[in-house]
């Protein structure tokens, strides 16, 4: 029994140093739908935005032509134009709520909607939605301020631009999962927009797998520093989980998986993925939740249990945000067209598609992983079973140190188990289902099992 289980193990260490050289290639649908991203659409969306004058979730809802309101029907009209090229599949509304003065920054009984397009799935056995969000609304130097032109380009024009650029490329593919595209509002009244869908969808028990929302992503340069480079963007992702933290801290800190919740894992996809297909493009994981001290409508849905990361340019000018439009001693103030850097913008967008469109194609992720616990050893066991939906041609068992920000190798089975020469001591270990085209499944880190 004991020669047999040596040959059994030799055997399991042989797959691995035949498939340790695993070549990742770009799925060439993807790299067609990334190329497709036009810097001239982008800027038709923001300009048009623009000429609504003022978008503040407090501002006038009854004009055809200025505020929030006439906004979000043009939002919907766009969906609705792309809808046209989908056979039916993408479909669009407003999604409303009602509301009520709360003594800070909703002084009004105000009707806030979402603008939300879903392109259905083509797979009906597989239940998994892909959320990508920008908000609508903007601000003046005073959040209160409803009356006053707020052109709000970058904060956040250049967010929905890239939800619409996404969906007019996508609406006209197949995908077996559902991905959202939505404009939410009131981000700056307290992300409320974001907290009504994400509450919805944990009411409502929606598979979300990841939600991608991009704010505040459309420039190239910093006030102060002076720095001007258009070939980094910055992903937010949080550490420890929000969503019933005392429940899972113990687990957390007995196997120091302080770093690898679903969001940080989603961040680290969306950098492969994205340094994948978009050229001269570095993306920068950053270990916070959002900004220091501050918040963005991924934090709705990280709150509520979901995957939710936020896409932001590297060096904010804050001389362009969150001010009325002015010149002050020879400084332009103001979130003007003219600060827009398109090809940048275009860049970030693609990492959007990009990263949707791989994990709306993958298979649904492995279940029930595993890492075999019964004995003590320097070599590590994984097991798992088989996805549920997408047919994948096998699984990545994917090993990074354990000081390292990112994976650092793949190995390639199509057995759903794994036996590796590492010990677990010293690594961490996950596994991703991967289909006939390359595109994988978010990565599941394992648990605690004995085989």
């Amino acid at each position: 029994m004991a020669k047999k289980n040596i040959l059994f193990h030799c055997f399991l260490l042989m797959q691995i140093f035949c498939f340790a050289q695993t070549t990742i290639i770009r799925d060439t649908a993807i790299e067609n739908m990334v190329k497709e991203i036009s810097a001239d659409s982008l800027k038709s969306y923001i300009g048009s935005m623009i000429e609504y004058g003022t978008r503040n979730t407090l501002s006038t809802q009854t004009d055809p032509k200025r505020g929030i309101a006439a906004a979000r029907i043009w939002v919907l009209n766009k969906f609705n134009q792309f809808a046209k090229t989908s056979n039916g599949r993408l479909t669009a509304f407003i999604d409303t709520t009602t509301l009520l003065p709360d003594k800070k920054r909703i002084d009004t009984t105000t009707l806030l909607g979402n603008v939300v397009a879903t392109l259905k799935g083509t797979d009906p056995t597989d239940n998994r939605i892909f959320i990508i969000s920008g908000h609508l609304d903007n601000m003046r130097s005073s959040v209160m301020d409803r009356i006053g032109d707020a052109p709000g380009a970058n904060d956040d024009a250049s967010g929905v631009s890239a939800v619409l650029e996404c969906a007019r490329v996508m609406s006209k593919r197949n995908f077996p999962a559902t991905i959202i595209f939505v404009a939410v509002s009131g981000e700056e009244q307290g992300l409320l927009g974001a907290y009504f869908m994400a509450t919805k969808a944990r009411k409502e028990n929606w598979n979300i797998e990841a939600v991608l929302n991009n704010d505040i992503m459309g420039s190239n340069n910093s006030n102060e520093t002076n720095i001007t480079d258009n070939t980094k963007v910055r992903v937010f992702s949080e550490g420890l989980p929000a969503f019933e933290t005392e429940k899972n801290a113990k687990t957390i800190r007995q196997l120091g998986m302080e770093n690898d919740g679903k969001s940080r894992q989603l961040a680290r996809y969306v950098k492969e993925t994205g340094e994948r297909y978009i050229d001269n493009l570095e993306v920068l994981l950053i270990y916070r939740n959002d900004r220091f001290l501050r918040g963005g409508d991924h934090t709705a849905f990280v709150d509520n249990g979901f995957a939710a990361v936020r896409f932001t340019e590297m060096n904010e000018n804050f001389n362009h945000q969150h001010q009325d439009v002015r010149k002050e001693n020879g400084i332009q103030y103001g979130d003007l067209l003219e600060f827009i850097d398109f090809e940048y913008l275009r860049k970030n967008t693609g990492l959007n598609l990009s990263s949707l469109a791989n994990l709306a194609k993958a298979p649904s992720m492995p279940l029930e992983v595993k890492i075999d616990t019964k004995k003590l050893g320097n070599t590590t066991f994984l097991y798992w079973k088989a996805s549920i939906s997408g047919a994948p041609k096998g699984y990545y068992v994917m090993i990074r140190e354990t000081s390292s920000a990112v994976w650092q190798k793949k190995i390639f089975t199509t057995e759903t188990q794994l036996l590796l020469p590492y010990s677990k001591d010293n690594y961490f270990f996950a596994v991703q289902s991967v289909n006939n085209n390359g595109n994988e499944s978010l990565p599941v880190v394992p648990t605690p099992g004995r085989n």
